[in-house]
């Protein structure tokens, strides 16, 4: 009994020190341990980047608010711009097949990867992104760098992001190309200026009604809801099967695709892009009023004729022909992703488009060999 007494004031002894000890410790967080640069910010450990495929550019950085962004500022100081803009799911490696064409023709390429890509930080809640969030960081990153006299190159989500930093800083951009994109917007109307108000909720409470869609649903399904409905609900967005399914890429460039995200927790902004696209109709639809339909330098338009996206809704293409200079080609054979199937070609055809004679080009679909 004694010694049960004994070996209980020795283990109460200890614990006490033990709480003592626990409540005087620092209760700051191990950012490091965890990867986290702020509370709800992830930055993607430099190591991921470390070989992959054809990605041999410079690293550039800025801190814009709360997020440190990446950018790529490759070629001649005092080149022309090249302001180059990627989509979803994709970041500034969608582009390394293109910036060695124009950096030998002697442009300056500024290529950012938005927050929640690539290299740049990224927020852990979905609440966290917004249209205008992403509109505000690029803005501020033009500006910092003091770009003039730009050629904006504007892709997917590129598109909705970048024709509102154009909107907000008109006289830094000289002409623009978009390829396989659009900023949504109703028009012009009481009834078009009313629907700019109720679509969002409308579209995000149907998205609820239909509820969650598997991988399967959204490959063999209905394209644009079934995409929503899976990116919005999935718990880890599948990044490399989506740069596969739409860009034709190889498993050795699709861990190029996947090498910003350790594990789901880096992937809300991929997750959350998808459900935001009719976000801020009312603000698209201002840009065009402001600016859009007043843009007298040279639009084009260079969509590809296997794009699932623009293919199965024109309208995404009538919207952009708002612009009066609006121009239109169409490059037979590649698919979404033209700057994965068709860089270099790509690249010729923006270069040619800043001398005056864009040509619409052909460029055979080769299927890479992919381990499943």
């Amino acid at each position: 009994m004694k010694r049960f007494f004994v070996v209980f004031i020795i283990a109460f002894v200890i614990l006490i020190g033990f709480f003592q000890y626990s409540r005087n410790s620092s209760n700051e967080i191990n950012y490091d341990r965890f990867n986290l640069v702020a509370t709800g910010i992830l930055r993607t450990p430099d190591e991921r980047f470390n070989g992959i495929k054809d990605y041999p550019f410079s690293a550039n950085y800025l801190t814009i608010g709360d997020t440190r962004i990446h950018y790529l500022d490759e070629g001649p100081v005092d080149g022309k711009i090249i302001y180059l803009l990627h989509g979803e799911p994709a970041w500034s490696y969608l582009f390394r097949k293109m910036i060695p064409t124009l950096t030998a023709a002697g442009y300056r390429v500024i290529a950012p990867d938005m927050v929640g890509f690539g290299k740049s930080d990224k927020y852990i809640s979905i609440d966290d992104y917004s249209h205008q969030m992403h509109v505000d960081k690029m803005v501020q990153l033009v500006r910092e760098l003091d770009l003039k006299d730009v050629t904006a190159h504007l892709h997917d989500w590129g598109g909705l992001v970048g024709f509102r930093v154009i909107a907000e800083e008109p006289e830094r951009f000289s002409r623009i190309i978009a390829s396989n994109t659009s900023l949504i917007a109703p028009g012009r109307g009481f009834l078009r200026d009313l629907l700019s108000h109720i679509s969002y909720p409308l579209f995000k409470l149907g998205i609820w009604i239909q509820g969650p869609a598997t991988w399967e649903e959204f490959i063999g399904g209905d394209g644009f809801t079934g995409w929503i409905r899976y990116s919005r609900y999935t718990d880890n967005i599948d990044v490399g099967g989506i740069m596969q399914t739409l860009g034709n890429v190889s498993d050795e460039e699709r861990a190029g695709y996947e090498a910003p995200y350790p594990n789901a927790t880096y992937k809300a902004g991929a997750q959350i892009f998808p459900y935001l696209i009719p976000s801020e109709l009312r603000k698209n639809e201002m840009a065009y009023r402001d600016v859009f339909e007043k843009w007298n330098k040279p639009f084009l338009i260079a969509n590809s004729d296997n794009d699932p996206v623009t293919s199965n809704n024109p309208r995404l293409t009538e919207m952009l022909k708002r612009v009066p200079t609006a121009k239109e080609i169409v490059i037979k054979g590649p698919g979404h992703f033209i700057q994965e199937e068709a860089g270099p070609e790509y690249a010729q055809l923006i270069i040619d488009f800043i001398n005056g004679d864009p040509q619409p080009f052909i460029k055979d679909r080769v299927v890479p060999v992919i381990n499943l």
